[in-house]
């Protein structure tokens, strides 16, 4: 810039120090036309000087900016973005691909049933609470259990379903309302039930289909029926059992029912359809003891339906109480017992999982929740 105002002042000093050098070689007139073309012709050439300095100027500073790389691959995600972002009037930032993260609390919901390998020592309500489900959920829907949690096996491959219910294989003629009713369950938790894919505008069901029934239920075997209920006879007796008689007398009556183990874990079935006692921890030895005082009905050897070493008490009042799987059986039918008497050794005989001591109450020969009476 200065290489080109340099020159410009150098001529206007000279004309200011000799004012009348043109005027002695030509006249007053040809002198004004020639002063006037001489500053039309300076200031023309100032401007194109300062227009071109810019110019300089601008082109030097653009030199400065580094030149975009390559294009952006054509693999990589475009990120469009929306119009309040387009019009924030951060028209200078640099764009740049976003990755989205979804944060999930708590756990995310299941529409599709899972494949679970029972392991040495499970039982059917750890694995029901560990899938937050109930245990006959899981009779339901494995029918080769056979309706028994005791038929629980290491190895053995379970179908875990997402939600209460069991599963159904459509039939020809079926009609949601219809298969509901059949199962107790409401028909709208049929068609709402994401897992099951239905179009709601029209929910045709094609026969063969395997639909999730949400809090269906259905009968299951109680094997706790193959082992009648032993009752001692009222004849000549204090007591007031007069069904299932048999040959035993009268003897003592209970009063009150306390835990029959000295655990008061519940360490594998709780009491429920298809399961209708307790299942108490214990070691094989530990010791098992009656609930109440009374009359022992039946101390039996043998596989017993599955119960194993298995001993009956009748209570005299109504009440029977039924202790199972027992590795010794330390009484003898007829035999009067007080609460808390020795009657046996927890064991893992008949149909178990594991040493536990299966324990009942049944009252008119109908079996009633342990965990409501025992204190």
């Amino acid at each position: 810039m200065n290489r080109v105002l340099d020159p410009l002042k150098s001529m206007f000093a000279r004309l200011r120090r000799h004012p009348g050098a043109a005027s002695d070689a030509a006249p007053k007139g040809r002198l004004d036309r020639f002063t006037l073309v001489s500053w039309g012709i300076t200031w023309f050439i100032v401007i194109c000087a300062l227009g071109f300095a810019l110019w300089k100027t601008q082109t030097a500073g653009a030199a400065n900016i580094p030149l975009p790389t390559a294009g952006p691959d054509a693999s990589q995600p475009q990120v469009n973005l929306p119009p309040a972002a387009a019009q924030s009037g951060n028209q200078g930032a640099i764009d740049r691909a976003l990755q989205l993260k979804t944060i999930i609390s708590g756990t995310r919901a299941r529409y599709e049933a899972v494949t679970y390998r029972v392991e040495r020592g499970d039982a059917m309500l750890a694995i029901a609470k560990e899938f937050n489900l109930k245990s006959e959920t899981i009779l339901y829907v494995n029918t080769q259990l056979e309706d028994n949690p005791h038929n629980l096996r290491p190895g053995m491959e379970l179908t875990i379903p997402p939600v209460d219910g069991l599963y159904y294989e459509w039939k020809p003629d079926d009609t949601v309302d219809a298969v509901a009713a059949k199962f107790d369950a409401d028909p709208e938790d049929i068609l709402n039930f994401p897992g099951n894919d239905l179009d709601l505008t029209n929910p045709v069901i094609k026969p063969g289909t395997k639909v999730m029934i949400p809090g269906g239920s259905r009968e299951l075997r109680n094997w706790e029926a193959d082992l009648v209920t032993a009752s001692r006879s009222n004849t000549g007796s204090t007591g007031t059992s007069d069904f299932g008689g048999n040959s035993c007398g009268g003897g003592p009556v209970g009063s009150g029912f306390g835990w029959p183990a000295s655990s008061h874990v519940i360490s594998g079935n709780g009491y429920g359809p298809g399961h209708l006692g307790i299942d108490i921890q214990g070691n094989v030895g530990d010791p098992a003891y009656a609930a109440s005082a009374g009359v022992v009905t039946m101390a039996q050897g043998g596989w017993n339906y599955g119960y194993g070493n298995v001993v009956q008490i009748d209570h005299g009042n109504g009440y029977v109480t039924v202790y199972a799987h027992l590795s010794q059986i330390n009484v003898s039918p007829c035999q009067g017992v007080g609460q808390g008497a020795l009657i046996g050794l927890i064991g893992n005989t008949g149909n178990s999982f594991g040493s536990h001591l299966h324990f009942e109450i049944r009252y008119g020969g109908s079996n009633i929740n342990p965990l409501e009476i025992v204190q």
